[in-house]
């Protein structure tokens, strides 16, 4: 199974302020993602599962949480860990499962994705929340694409 990181930010790595995008939304960003994400399990901390709940993405949520709850959504699954929510992913039969944040998710995730997938906002902006640093050394851009509002970038784990 592939784990694979999809995530906005800017020039300065933020990716949100409280709770939110710290720039005007990309609309051309939004729809690339919630095609990508569209039929495959997602990774999400609470918080963020809480901001997207009138319309969630992927197929299924797997949310992240300390706090083990009841999330009143059919698709939504609770896990404690990194280890669990990728065992909740197998249960599923999932090929590529992506992790969509917050921040503290991405850098739990980050040690064990094999891909990223990052939409690039030019700029830098006041934020506080950041995508986790990784060694660039470990990670071959595969592809960058110019397109409306952002540049669309792609690691893989050498």
């Amino acid at each position: 199974m592939e784990l694979v990181s999809v995530a906005a930010v800017a020039d300065n790595g933020v990716i949100g302020r409280d709770g939110d995008l710290p720039w005007k939304s990309v609309p051309a960003d939004k729809r690339q993602y919630r095609r990508r994400v569209a039929d495959a399990p997602v990774v999400l901390g609470r918080r963020t599962f809480e901001s997207m709940r009138a319309d969630l993405p992927g197929d299924h949520q797997i949310v992240l949480s300390r706090t083990e709850r009841d999330y009143d959504v059919e698709t939504a699954f609770h896990a404690g860990g990194v280890d669990e929510a990728v065992a909740v992913a197998e249960s599923l039969g999932a090929e590529t499962v992506y992790i969509l944040g917050g921040a503290e998710i991405y850098d739990l995730f980050q040690p064990h994705v094999d891909r990223m997938v990052l939409s690039r906002i030019p700029g830098e902006y006041e934020g506080d929340a950041r995508y986790p640093a990784w060694e660039e050394s470990e990670w071959e851009l595969v592809s960058s694409e110019e397109r409306d509002g952002f540049t669309l970038e792609e690691w893989v784990r050498r």
